[in-house]
């Protein structure tokens, strides 16, 4: 068993924000059943996108977490996370940092102690004051696409000048373009590489050829 040091527990969030960022994609995945999570898995690893954000919009996001966590070649986190309680099953199952749709002090603070990065929610200014306050200076801006878009984040990276965005929703490949040119988004999450039915039918090919046009698009759009 591994015992993490003071040092480690330390550094650990801002290690996982530098590997999201060089991956630049965070794939936002919905699993139903863990064991796919197994072909999920595979595919990630072999469309060269070795990322999930697992949302706790189901049961099985613990074992799920827990299955990529124990392959050792994913970035896994926990989306959708609004509790306390949900930081702790998420950690415990392997994530190193976890997503919330909204600002919460007490996920924040959790996840503080457990040592893992937290991407709050936030897409005003007031709620952008209230995660620096917290200490965060990175956010999930989501729902993006409903929410202004890049013209919003470039909006408010004009007033927050040392604040990250990690906008999720509504992105596409399409768009995905829009939100990497901003200095200020250090990745995009979004579940169009990673579709539902895709995964929970264990479609390994057609999942790795979405992930993989995905990385590539995002590699071409590297400044």
């Amino acid at each position: 068993m591994t015992t993490r040091t003071d040092t480690q527990e330390a550094t650990m969030p801002e290690s996982t924000l530098a590997s999201l960022a060089a991956h630049r994609l965070v794939p936002v995945v919905v699993i139903d059943d863990a064991s796919a999570a197994d072909a999920l898995g595979g595919a990630l690893a072999a469309g060269g996108l070795p990322v999930a954000e697992v949302t706790f919009r189901t049961a099985a996001a613990p074992e799920a977490i827990r299955r990529l966590a124990d392959r050792g070649d994913i970035l896994v986190g926990a989306g959708t996370v609004l509790t306390p309680a949900q930081v702790d099953a998420a950690v415990d199952a392997g994530a190193t940092y976890v997503v919330s749709p909204g600002t919460s002090r007490a996920v924040v603070e959790r996840a503080a102690e457990r040592g893992v990065l937290a991407l709050p929610g936030a897409i005003t200014a007031t709620e952008i004051q209230a995660a620096l306050e917290l200490g965060v200076t990175t956010v999930k801006f989501f729902p993006a696409g409903t929410s202004g878009g890049p013209k919003a984040i470039a909006g408010l990276s004009a007033a927050f000048v040392d604040v990250s965005f990690v906008p999720t929703g509504g992105v596409s490949l399409d768009n995905l373009g829009d939100y990497l040119a901003l200095p200020s988004v250090a990745a995009v999450g979004g579940s169009w590489m990673v579709p539902r039915a895709a995964v929970a039918a264990g479609e390994v090919a057609h999942l790795t050829t979405l992930i993989s046009q995905a990385s590539a698009r995002a590699a071409e759009l590297r400044p």
